[in-house]
Formats: structure tokens, sequence, C-alpha cells
């Protein structure tokens, strides 16, 4: 059995096609099914049941699926680690990030991380909490900055840091009318809002409105922090969101007020998926950013 063996078996047990395989492995489908046939005929096993439409995995290819997986795994971890001894550590390193101070918070570290190591390259993707969870759990990051809550299922986490949401208030807005440079969730009520779009927010948002024996006018919800903004500047209603918003908004068009105490804040935290094997890269950022916390470089 030889690599190439395994490669072609987990293209096909991806595609659940031998056409869409052999596109993806850039060779012509007749050899990649004797391929796979050869790969049965050595292992006494018939690794996919083959119906006229239809392609699936025996219980035999089930198995052989995820030792396939190890295997590779294994072999890009050594060759990367081989070559590190030489070289430095290298590799692409998959990061997400939502908004608020999460980019700030990441890009900072991979500054740091970058000065001593800087073989290493990076994709960063932006977006919801949620969104950046399934990617993470998907293996298109392995390592990302969210925003609690989470449901904690299948990821590791550590907390980084925390800040105070704000209401984001158009400038003509009645409520600039009363004195204070607060405001309390009694006065926001009786106004359309605008917060954002996870569905676990909006929870959150509507147990901040308890005492006030009021429900929450959410007239929209959005996923980005500018759309926002956008959406306050243009009178469409008050928004809620993390202080960061402050750091990318410079106009006279939205007054900016924080809350009264209680004053709900937004926590931040990394994350990464408990049950896949990560990248040299990825462990060593993990500890990177572990050892600046604890250092108290951030504010928890």
């Amino acid at each position: 059995m030889e690599l190439r063996h395994i490669r072609y078996f987990l293209a096909v047990a991806e595609e659940m096609n031998f056409s869409r395989a052999a596109e993806k492995l850039c060779i012509a489908q007749p050899p990649l099914s004797r391929q796979i046939m050869d790969l049965e005929n050595e292992l006494g096993v018939t690794l996919f049941n083959r119906k006229k439409h239809a392609l699936s995995l025996t219980d035999e290819g089930m198995l052989f699926k995820q030792y396939a997986i190890q295997v590779l795994e294994l072999v890009d971890h050594s060759t990367s680690e081989v070559k590190e001894l030489k070289h430095g550590l290298q590799g692409m390193l998959n990061l997400g990030t939502v908004e608020g101070n999460a980019p700030r918070l990441l890009t900072e570290w991979i500054s740091g991380f970058h000065k001593e190591n800087p073989h290493v390259q990076y994709t960063l993707w932006n977006g919801n909490s949620d969104d950046v969870v399934s990617r993470v759990m998907n293996g298109l990051c392995e390592v990302a900055v969210i925003m609690e809550p989470h449901n904690g299922v299948g990821l590791n986490s550590i907390p980084i840091y925390s800040e105070k949401w704000v209401a984001i208030i158009p400038k003509n807005h009645p409520i600039l009318k009363e004195k204070g440079k607060k405001v309390t969730m009694d006065q926001i009520a009786d106004y359309e809002l605008i917060i954002p779009s996870r569905e676990s927010r909006l929870s959150e948002i509507g147990e901040w409105f308890r005492g006030t024996n009021k429900t929450p006018k959410v007239r929209c919800r959005v996923a980005h922090v500018l759309s926002a903004y956008e959406l306050a500047r243009q009178g469409l209603g008050i928004a809620i969101f993390p202080e960061s918003i402050k750091n990318i908004i410079n106009s006279d068009d939205v007054v900016i007020k924080g809350f009264e105490n209680p004053a709900p804040t937004a926590s931040y935290i990394l994350i990464w998926n408990k049950y896949k094997t990560l990248s040299h890269a990825a462990t060593e950022f993990i500890e990177y950013v572990k050892m600046n916390i604890s250092q108290g470089k951030e504010q928890l």
C-alpha cells in the first residue's frame, strides 16, 4: 500500500463520485478506479458500495477512512516538523474572527507571532460567531476569536477580552433630548433597535430588558458593524453593538452612549476544535496567545 492509494481513497470518499474525485486529483477516472480496486484487493475487503447512480462507503470503508485521515495527518505533521528543524516553524495558519475588538487582538498577535516565526503564512476569515464556529468545526479554520455565548460542544476555549455594549443613536433621535451621558434599557425599550444577527444574541439582549417589563422592538438584525452604523445614521433605529465601534466611526451623524449600571459586557474567547489534531503552527500560536494573556498584555 502506498500513500497515493490512501489519498485516492480519501478523495473518492469525500466526493462520493469517481469522476469528481478524478477531476480533483487531476487524473483520469479509469486509472483511479483501478487504484481503488487494487487497494481493496490488498485489504481483502470492499470499501465502496457501487450502484448505478450512487456510491457509498461500506462498514469497512468507514473504518478505513478514519485510519486514512490519521495516516495523512501524521505524514503531513511529520513532514512539516522535519522541515522545521532546518528552516523554523512554517505552514499556513487559517484563522477566523468576528468584528468588534477581535480583529485588533488577532492582528496584534499575528504581528508578534510573525516576528518569532517569519516563515508562517496566514489566511484570515471574518464573519459572525455562528459562522466562525461552523468553520472551526468543519476544519476550515484552526483557531478563531468569537464572542460569547456559545454552546461549547466540540470546542476548546480561553477567555481573552471583554468590553461594554453601547447604543449608537441617530443625531436627531428623540432620546437625545434626555439628559445624561448614558442611557438605560428602560429608555431605549420604547424605540426601534438594530442588533447583531446571531440567534443567541437576540435572546441575550431580550434578557437585558426583563426588568423594564417591556419587550425590545427589534427592527433589524445585521451581521456587520458598518451596516449597523449606516442604518442608525439613516435613522432606522438605535443600534446596540460593542464599544469598539468607536474605533471605526468618526461621524457627527450619530451619538454613542454607554448604558447605566449594570452595563452589559461583550466577552471574547479564543477557540479551536477539541477533536481535531492541530498543525504545529496553530498549536504554537495558541501557546503564544496564552503567554500574552498570562503576562497581562490584554485586559480580561
